[in-house]
Order: C-alpha cells, then sequence, then structure tokens
C-alpha cells in the first residue's frame, strides 16, 4: 500500500474538495489528486520504481477512481509515472543517460537560482528566511541517516530555489525532480561522500550570504556536476533500461 499522507498547503491541510459544489467538483477533485501524488513524489514520500495501486489512491485521498486515473496521465506526461499498458503505474525510474542530462540542465539552473539569491541577501527579510531554512546544514552530521540526509538536501536546494525571486525559475527548478534522482542514487552517497556534500553545502550557503553571486553559482554547479558523477559508479539495475 503506497502512503500519501496529507498534502499540506502552507499551514492549511488540503483535504478532499466540497462535493456539495457540482460546477467545481470535477475538477477540483482531480485537481486535488493531482497536487497530492506530485507533492508525494516530489518530497520522496513516493519513491522511484514504487507501485501506485488506483484501490489504496482512492482510499487514502478519499476520490473515486476516475479522477485517480486521470492523474495518471496528467502525472506522466509531466514526467513523473510511467504506466505499461495493461499492467502497472508506477513512479517513474530515470535511466542513466536521462539522469546525467537532468544534472546537467539542473546545474546551470540552480547556478542562476544561487546568483539572484545571493543577489538578494540585503533584503531582511529574503536573508532571514534563508539562514532558517538552512540552519541543519550547521548541526552536527556525526551518524547522519540516509533518509535524514536525503531530506536535508531535498530541503537545502529548495531554500535556494525559493528565495530566488523568480518564480518560473523556481517551478522550473522543482520539475527537475532532484529528489527522485537523489533516492535513486541513495545507495551510492554515503560515509564520506555524504560528508563531502555536507561541506559542500556549508560553503555555499555562506557564499549566498555573503552576497557573493559568482562565487554562489560556481560552487554550486560544481557540486552537482560531482553529485552527477554518481551516475557513473551505480550498479546497472539501478536505472531504468
Amino acid at each position: 500500500m503506497c502512503v500519501i499522507l496529507s498534502y499540506n498547503k502552507g499551514n492549511r491541510e488540503e483535504r478532499s474538495p466540497d462535493m456539495t459544489n457540482p460546477s467545481a467538483t470535477q475538477r477540483s477533485t482531480l485537481e486535488y489528486v493531482v497536487d497530492s501524488l506530485r507533492h508525494a513524489i516530489l518530497s520522496g514520500r513516493l519513491v522511484p520504481g514504487q507501485r501506485l495501486v488506483e484501490a489504496d489512491l482512492t482510499r487514502e485521498l478519499g476520490v473515486s477512481r476516475g479522477p485517480v486515473r486521470e492523474s495518471f496521465r496528467r502525472l506522466s506526461a509531466e514526467g513523473l509515472v510511467e504506466s505499461i499498458p495493461n499492467q502497472t503505474t508506477m513512479v517513474r525510474r530515470y535511466s542513466q543517460l536521462e539522469m546525467k542530462e537532468l544534472f546537467e540542465v539542473r546545474a546551470e539552473l540552480e547556478a542562476l537560482a544561487a546568483r539572484r539569491t545571493a543577489s538578494r541577501m540585503n533584503e531582511a527579510c529574503v536573508r532571514e528566511r534563508f539562514l532558517q531554512a538552512t540552519q541543519p546544514i550547521w548541526e552536527d552530521h556525526h551518524g547522519m541517516s540516509p533518509a535524514a540526509y536525503f531530506e536535508e538536501n531535498r530541503r537545502f536546494h529548495q531554500a535556494i530555489a525559493d528565495e530566488c525571486g523568480n518564480a518560473k525559475l523556481t517551478d522550473f527548478i522543482g520539475r527537475l525532480q532532484l529528489p527522485m534522482i537523489m533516492f535513486q542514487l541513495g545507495n551510492a552517497i554515503h560515509g564520506e561522500a555524504q560528508q563531502e556534500s555536507v561541506v559542500e553545502h556549508r560553503l555555499i550557503a555562506q557564499a549566498i550570504v555573503s552576497g557573493d553571486a559568482d562565487k554562489s553559482a560556481q560552487l554550486i554547479r560544481e557540486h552537482l556536476r560531482r553529485a552527477s558523477e554518481f551516475v557513473d559508479r551505480m550498479p546497472a539495475d539501478t536505472f531504468r533500461p
């Protein structure tokens, strides 16, 4: 059974839409299901290769099968899920080439985001939000579990995208599915490699907070390039054929 949990937007918990409004019911129900599944995938609660079972989803989300099936089509178009005709639908698993291409594009977009975020550090509210969001990278990481690293990594990169001041850029970065990629690489990034990643996060954060746009862009580009090198070290069965 796949676990979606409730989709939280801000501080308000999203639940099934109001079925007393017939004119809005069909669309609002579909959007609710699509948003819930998308959020679960991009946050890592649903992982690459995990089957999506209609019966489980209808029960957990409190909707009929129609919106669930249509959400599969929507998310397939976004590249988040894949369906095998007459068999099953699952969270998408990337091929080795796809992962390397995604890292390359993501590195350039995040470099732009880091540059823009660094240039906004003179805005007190932006600076405060960024410092608060990235505070966990300064804590003791001795014995950090892979799951904890995965979540911290996701939040760190999201903080940079969130404060860049360009909604389209933030959206594009979010759609490149870094959480899915990192989960697929999870077995390769541990121990010393994990600690090196934490150090790199701290250097990037320092450059951003100091307002050094050029250095911020350079460091995050190098950081993601090094992360992409793990793709070549993974066994073939890690990837989609």
